[in-house]
């Protein structure tokens, strides 16, 4: 009796469930991900030839080409715990929403009576809104408390992230953790202003401040 041919046809692979999941993927980034909120000054930074990389913990001070002050911070719990102190300084309520802006928010400044306005505002408002910066002068220096207790909460989140990191078997080092401040002032801005944030450093016996440029060629 002759064998049964059976007709040999290609091996076939259904795609629909990879394109589902790659769209699972892609809908559950969009969602999860939270934008930086765009920044409400811009610098026009001095040139140099330094290779240094921001780190991580950062406490950063701004100065626009007018002469204003603007303040952040880069962690979020941070971030929460400094709100949290400025508003008892200086008898300043926050709702937990409030309180939820500001720790994803990025460079701010107004002064702290208008700092509650300022946060509830949606951030293309935000960058639109018509502020003097944050007051440094003698009778109100704000910026002394903002840098302050931003500091003790910098130190607060990273002795934090240091122990976690320790518990997951890695090998930090505790240098790697601790705030970091940086000035980054405008090309254009007049050197007096730079002056006065730095006085607020070394009053605050604050030293290991850092400056911010744009890369220029090193001379061959």
């Amino acid at each position: 009796m002759p064998k049964i041919k059976i007709p040999k046809s290609s091996p076939s692979i259904d795609m629909t469930p990879m394109v589902d999941l790659a769209f699972l993927l892609v809908t559950f980034f969009m969602l999860s991900s939270t934008l930086k909120s765009p920044e409400p000054v811009e610098v026009d930074y001095p040139t140099s030839i330094s290779d240094h990389i921001i780190p991580k913990n950062v406490i950063m001070i701004t100065i626009d080409k007018g002469g204003r002050v603007f303040f952040d911070i880069s962690n979020a719990e941070a971030r929460k715990e400094l709100l949290a102190n400025m508003g008892t300084k200086y008898k300043i309520k926050f709702n937990e929403e409030q309180f939820k802006k500001f720790s994803f928010m990025s460079t701010f400044g107004c002064t702290m009576q208008e700092l509650p306005q300022y946060i509830d505002m949606e951030s293309g408002a935000r960058k639109a809104f018509n502020t003097k910066g944050i007051p440094l002068d003698s009778l109100n220096n704000q910026l002394k408390d903002w840098i302050f207790y931003g500091n003790i909460a910098a130190l607060n989140t990273g002795k934090t992230n240091y122990e976690e990191a320790k518990l997951s078997g890695e090998e930090p080092e505790m240098n790697d953790f601790k705030p970091k401040f940086i000035l980054r002032v405008d090309g254009k801005a007049v050197y007096v202003h730079a002056q006065n944030v730095i006085n607020v450093f070394r009053d605050l016996k604050l030293n290991n401040l850092n400056f911010v440029t744009s890369m220029e060629m090193a001379p061959l």
